[in-house]
């Protein structure tokens, strides 16, 4: 790579016969043309496959030209080695070299030489070369062109016809890849890889060719043998080529084949002709999903390595990734003939039952693909398939004997209950029975079975919400009354942070009641069981304030608001006639704990905030505040808040939070105050200097000392200064000047984090505090006059700062934001006291010493053109932030240093832009997005 990196800054400029140079030596020995090749081969990864941002935009177009002009030479060399030479470690780099040339080369040397069928003919079958080969095939099945229509069809028949004598069609690749080598298995992955690439590219114009359908067959007949292999990389190549077919069938004609159950006196509709070809290998496809099914993130109930059945806990995103994939292909394949999905499972089902397929690992996967196709289907069909699928699992639950295997049965119960909110919506019985089963559940102490009722319990909740509150046909009152009746038997095995789901889940059901006399008695019925403890402890208290010193006590108290905090979720604004009952208890025991964490302070020092009961009486200060900055933030009545609430509330935790040692304060206090700032805007400018004396300066103090110390305040702490800056900027003019210039060190402190979230933060705060402090005519000028040339220097440092390179679109911004001003003339005081020239000749001449001096091996005019364009592009941002990069690559060049960061946005932003698309896309299509993806109002 020195050698590259020696060429890449010679040539084409010192040096421009290199390449003749290096052609005409590889003629001269066999050896040295080996060794040339891997040059060649490095050379073109560096140009094609790295440069972006290596070198500026300019330079990387020069390279590429000159190597496709001089290729001509390059490939004769090839070419010749290919045809000519019987040293196999140099045919093998050439051919490793030639991969590398597929990608970038001009389409002739591939579609208008010899090519394609030296590789076929004279490579594929030759072991030591066959991988190699393959995968220069797939190089060139890949790429998308319309005119060579002849050699992709040749390609592909010739291929094949190589193939059908490797790998005979009668092959079990299954048996074959497990017992294979290394370098068969490699054979196995690479032509998933080619039938994958080529089918996905050039399939209809093999399909069109009825000369050809047998071929056609064949390669899908491969496919599908390849598809049954375990090994999950080659199981997800070819799961992308049957997602790919599926979707593209699916999008010609968005009916389904099978009859509606209203039409079902005419047979089919016509099928499409495409659909008809494929019908035999989409219904094989099917059982393959079906029985390949990955686990859905839902499900907690696994079997481990030792065959035990236990909870998982960690998310496994690979699998979960798979799952999306087969779970979206199993979609379109159910779309295209759902009546075949239907068949598929019924019978699979029905062999689970009668147990000549009974297994864990059987029943697992056909549940999660059952559950995966909900909304796929007519409503018609998904209930009748409901009914038969529910009542037979139950059955199977009542018929297994074991612990274990009632887990697993009553987790693929819960499991596909809870993917089927639409059929629960419609048949109040079975939501109800359904219900019923899971507060069985919740006894159940089998591992994870507990916690999947309650996650499914509050999946329900949320999708059936209102059905919980009416009076159903055949009932006497709402199911909410029953379940509130019997609360107490319900949630008795539970642990304390499953009653927690339990509640929250139980809040969305009573968020749901309109009627607010109804819904504040159901309110109080609801709380009913943590008031009586919350009571019996404030009366103790009031009598003795050392029951607050119990270890027992003060974790009951955690508890109980942590109940609070979930219910105040899920209920919303309507809580406040609970959050009223206990709130100024709740503050003063709030102060009361307070002092007994500083009084152990003061005795033992600051280890003891370590201690068991200290970090209880913490969970419950922290919990208070959660519990009203979530009340806050989905409170409706911002006078209100700010009259009754916020008052008592500022008395209680500002003073408190000032007074402790830095250890013991809780960094909730200030994402609670930017809560109640983001809330209550205009309505709290007038509590600003009070809430910013008593947090403001002692927090910065905390974490002006380095980047990572008190990270938790570290965030909060710039978010309520954005909040203030966004919403009650008027009160940063009415602070002291001093404690203003704090504000804009602590912002410039922000910016130059190195944790990205208080890095982007802190530009934001700047970007939007420039913008505000334009609109003050009166303090405008002077800000200018102080702060101006100062924010410049120190955006500069970052922007040149390699570790700051994801935040270039907001420094692009902030730039072009401030070049404008001095542009336009909105700065009117003069900027340079010392000598008074213009300002924007000022400013020209500021930035390029400090340009300079940071960096001298700049040259003069590089440093020239660089100033006048950060004037001449700040009105067209896309161009100004280009303009900052190539400048960027001209100094990292220099030093010889990596430059592939400085891309690193554009690399994020097209990935979120394509999954966006794709959501677009997804929404379409019924079925696609899981149900609990889908937003509240699309339900009903």
């Amino acid at each position: 790579t020195s050698q590259t990196f020696i060429l890449k800054q010679e040539w084409p400029k010192h040096w421009p016969t290199f390449i003749s140079d290096i052609v005409g030596a590889s003629r001269t020995s066999e050896s040295l043309c080996q060794n040339n090749m891997i040059i060649l081969k490095l050379l073109s990864e560096e140009v094609f496959d790295f440069s972006s941002g290596q070198m500026t935009q300019v330079k990387a177009k020069h390279l590429k030209d000159s190597m496709c002009n001089e290729f001509s030479q390059i490939f004769q060399l090839c070419q010749f080695v290919m045809e000519n030479s019987q040293n196999a470690p140099l045919v093998h780099a050439t051919l490793e070299t030639l991969l590398r040339f597929l990608n970038w080369i001009p389409l002739g040397y591939i579609f208008e030489t010899k090519l394609i069928s030296t590789l076929v003919y004279k490579f594929l079958n030759v072991p030591m070369f066959r991988n190699v080969t393959l995968k220069c095939l797939t190089e060139i099945a890949g790429v998308s062109v319309s005119q060579y229509e002849e050699q992709f069809v040749t390609l592909f028949t010739l291929t094949m016809m190589q193939l059908k004598q490797m790998l005979p069609l009668n092959t079990n690749i299954r048996l074959a890849y497990a017992n294979g080598k290394d370098d068969e298995q490699n054979f196995i992955q690479n032509l998933s890889l080619f039938l994958c690439t080529f089918l996905k590219e050039h399939g209809q114009l093999i399909e069109k060719r009825l000369n050809l359908r047998e071929t056609l067959m064949e390669a899908l007949h491969y496919m599908l043998l390849v598809s049954e292999v375990e090994e999950t990389e080659i199981f997800k190549i070819c799961l992308e080529y049957w997602n790919h077919l599926a979707a593209e069938l699916y999008r010609e004609s968005p009916f389904s084949t099978s009859t509606s159950p209203l039409l079902s006196g005419s047979q089919h509709f016509d099928v499409p002709p495409r659909r008809q070809l494929y019908l035999p290998v989409l219904s094989k496809v099917r059982l393959l999903m079906v029985s390949r099914m990955a686990k859905p993130e839902e499900v907690l109930v696994v079997e481990n390595d030792q065959g035990e059945v236990v909870r998982e806990f960690m998310k496994d995103t690979d699998s979960i990734n798979l799952y999306k994939n087969m779970r979206e292909t199993l979609v379109y394949l159910t779309h295209l003939d759902y009546a075949d999905t239907e068949r598929i499972m019924t019978e699979k089902l029905h062999n689970q039952v009668n147990g000549t397929e009974w297994s864990w690992k059987n029943l697992n996967t056909l549940c999660w693909a059952i559950g995966s196709i909900s909304g796929a289907m007519h409503e018609e069909d998904e209930k009748r398939f409901l009914v038969t699928v529910i009542k037979d699992l139950l059955g199977l639950c009542e018929q297994k004997r074991g612990k274990d295997n009632k887990a697993i049965i009553a987790s693929n119960i819960m499991y596909i209950v809870g993917q089927y909110p639409r059929f629960l919506r419609a048949h109040w019985k079975f939501l109800k029975t359904v219900v019923n089963k899971l507060f069985e559940f919740m006894h159940e102490t089998h591992d994870g079975v507990q916690d999947m009722a309650c996650d499914t319990f509050i999946k329900i909740a949320q999708k059936c919400r209102r059905h919980f509150v009416q009076v159903q046909v055949g009932e006497v009152m709402p199911f909410i009354d029953e379940i509130l009746n019997n609360i107490n038997t319900i949630i008795c095995d539970l642990q304390p942070q499953q009653v927690h789901t339990f509640y929250e889940a139980v809040g969305y059901m009573i968020g749901a009641q309109t009627d607010q006399a109804v819904q504040e008695h159901l309110i109080e019925k609801y709380m009913l069981l943590p008031n009586q403890v919350w009571d019996s402890i404030i009366q103790q208290a009031t009598k003795n304030v050392d029951i607050l010193k119990d270890p027992e006590t003060v974790k009951q108290l955690g508890s109980i608001l942590k109940t609070n905090v979930r219910a105040c979720k899920a209920v919303g604004h309507p809580f406040v006639i609970q959050l009223g009952r206990i709130y100024l208890d709740m503050l003063n025991v709030y102060k009361c704990l307070s002092e007994n964490i500083s009084a152990a302070i003061q005795t033992n020092g600051e280890m003891v905030t370590k201690q068991p009961l200290i970090r209880s009486m913490r969970t419950v200060k922290r919990e208070t505040l959660k519990l009203i900055s979530g009340w806050v933030s989905r409170s409706n009545d911002p006078q209100m808040v700010g009259e009754n609430f916020v008052p008592p509330l500022l008395d209680a935790v500002l003073i408190d939070y000032q007074r402790n040692v830095p250890a013991a304060r809780e960094p909730e206090v200030l994402s609670t105050m930017a809560t109640i700032v983001n809330k209550l805007g205009g309505h709290i400018t007038g509590e600003i200097p009070q809430i910013f004396d008593a947090v403001f300066e002692c927090t910065l103090n905390m974490i002006n000392k380095d980047f990572e110390e008190y990270p938790e305040h570290r965030t909060h702490f710039f978010y309520l200064l954005q909040a203030v800056n966004s919403h009650c900027f008027p009160a940063f003019l009415a602070i002291p000047p001093a404690q203003f210039k704090l504000v804009l060190d602590s912002i410039i402190w922000a910016f130059k984090h190195t944790m990205r979230n208080v890095a982007d933060t802190g530009l934001q705060i700047l970007y939007t505090l420039l913008q505000n402090v334009a609109q003050e005519e009166a303090a405008a000028q002077s800000f200018y006059q102080t702060y101006f040339c100062d924010i410049l220097q120190h955006i500069f440092s970052v922007v040149t700062d390699t570790s700051h390179t994801a935040g270039l679109t907001m420094h692009a911004s902030i730039l072009a934001y401030m070049f404008n001003l001095v542009e336009e003339g909105k700065i009117s005081m003069t900027l340079s006291p010392a000598n008074p020239v213009s300002n924007q000749a000022f400013i020209q001449e500021y930035v390029a010493n400090l340009l300079k001096t940071a960096f001298p091996h700049l040259q003069d005019a590089q440093v020239k053109v660089f100033v006048t364009g950060l004037f001449s592009l700040n009105q067209d941002i896309p161009a100004f932030k280009e303009h900052l990069r190539d400048f960027l690559v001209q100094i990292k060049e220099f030093a010889g240093e990596d430059t592939t960061d400085l891309f690193l946005e554009e690399r994020e932003a097209s990935l979120r832009q394509a999954q966006e698309e794709k959501h677009k896309l997804q929404m379409s299509v019924p079925g696609i997005l899981n149900p609990h993806e889908i937003p509240e109002e699309m339900c009903d």
